[in-house]
């Protein structure tokens, strides 16, 4: 299957078969995916949790208005920002991109302290909103290797972060919530199962020049 194939295979499933579970390899695939995920100068402010117990997917069930795909998949990602990004964050992307490919502070200085200036001109709310427009890079990201490892999922916005944040402790890990992408394998008795994309004629969607 090629890759619009398999794009053409995917669709944002409403019922997982919840006695179907992922592998160990198919979620280190979906792990490996998100840490390649491209990000803004490479400073990844942002965190991926994998939630497989049972007991905490009911948990968030009431706080993502009702639906059933949280309780029933396999596993339930759960996408976020850092909420601190500083001087300090730059400094350890830096520190650490010297260990990786062997550069020197001559390399990397000038870049360095571009950075911090940028961002030490930005507000809290811009660098927030940066952050969050990456974690919608990293869902692109993970849900077409979704489509390419025939791994069901289903995006979702709708929950109410604050109780999903309370729940997993985030505010201590200075972490937020911003998306949730409930994983796993379509129940066969999913009726959007198979049904017929609707989609635009490329024309109508793609403008060339």
């Amino acid at each position: 299957m090629n890759i619009i194939e398999s794009l053409e295979w995917r669709y944002a499933c409403k019922k997982f078969d919840p006695s179907k579970k992922l592998t160990n390899t198919q979620i280190d695939t979906l792990k490996n995916a998100f840490n390649l995920t491209p990000t803004s100068f490479g400073l990844q402010p942002i965190k991926m949790i994998v939630i497989k117990e049972q007991k905490l997917k009911d948990k968030f069930f009431p706080h993502s208005y009702f639906q059933e795909q949280v309780k029933t998949c396999s596993h339930l990602l759960v996408l976020c920002i850092d909420t601190i990004v500083d001087e300090k964050t730059i400094d350890n992307y830096f520190d650490y991109e010297k260990k990786v490919r062997g550069t020197t502070e001559d390399v990397v200085g000038t870049f360095r302290k571009q950075l911090k200036g940028m961002y030490g001109d930005m507000t809290a709310e811009d660098i927030e909103r940066s952050s969050v427009y990456q974690t919608y890079i990293a869902l692109g990201n993970l849900m077409t290797v979704c489509a390419v490892e025939k791994i069901d999922n289903c995006p979702m916005e709708g929950f109410v972060p604050a109780k999903i944040d309370e729940i997993l402790g985030l505010k201590e890990k200075n972490l937020k919530s911003v998306l949730m992408l409930p994983v796993g394998i379509r129940a066969e008795d999913d009726i959007m199962s198979g049904m017929k994309k609707v989609r635009k004629p490329l024309k109508d969607i793609v403008i060339e020049l």
